[in-house]
């Protein structure tokens, strides 16, 4: 047990049974607990595996290399924009206990393929699926699209989600505007 997990574990309001029974569950398999992104993540050989996280509508484990694991039951879910992690989500401490034996058997596949090397095939920048508002608006502004083009992928990632994540194509055009002058200012969607 690490002690800046436990003062992570005093502080925590909403969902700390719920996280100490995680932790309990995992820290049962041997691996090094650190707190990493402010979170207790747990590692083997100085590989990330698995994260305990708390959000307002529940807590989870996101399993690092989630994409490589086992999902016959469909119980992991994808994680934001994360290509690779995947989440087991739960809403009551009853859920945890019920679900103990499956979670058990996810943290040992997830230790398993971080021992045996395995690797998640990441798609590529340009396999990334542009809104076609955001290229007709790139196309038009000869300035927006230098600048566009000056971000990080990863920054580019961000805005192509939250621009193509919209389902109206009005939406997306707001979302285009929206975004214009933080493009503009050589910054991230989420900075």
């Amino acid at each position: 047990m690490n002690s800046k997990v436990d003062k992570y574990m005093e502080r925590q309001d909403g969902w700390r049974g719920e996280q100490e029974k995680l932790r309990e569950i995992v820290l049962g398999f041997g691996l090094t607990e650190e707190l990493k992104w402010g979170q207790p993540c747990y590692t083997v050989g100085d590989k990330n595996v698995v994260l305990i996280g708390c959000f307002k509508e529940y807590c989870s484990l996101l399993f690092v290399k989630g994409a490589l694991l086992t999902n016959a039951e469909g119980l992991l879910r994808t994680h934001g924009q994360t290509q690779a992690g995947r989440t087991l989500q739960f809403t009551s401490m009853e859920q945890i206990v019920a679900m103990e034996a499956t979670v058990r058997r996810y943290v040992a596949e997830a230790i398993a393929v971080e021992q045996a090397g395995m690797k998640v095939e990441l798609k590529a920048h340009d396999e990334y699926a542009v809104p076609e508002e955001l290229t007709r608006r790139l196309e038009a502004d000869g300035e927006l699209k230098r600048a566009f083009e000056a971000l990080t992928p990863g920054r580019q990632r961000g805005y192509y989600y939250h621009i193509g994540g919209a389902k109206q194509a009005k939406t997306r055009e707001a979302r285009v505007e929206a975004c214009m002058e933080r493009i503009l200012a050589g910054k991230g969607f989420a900075e």
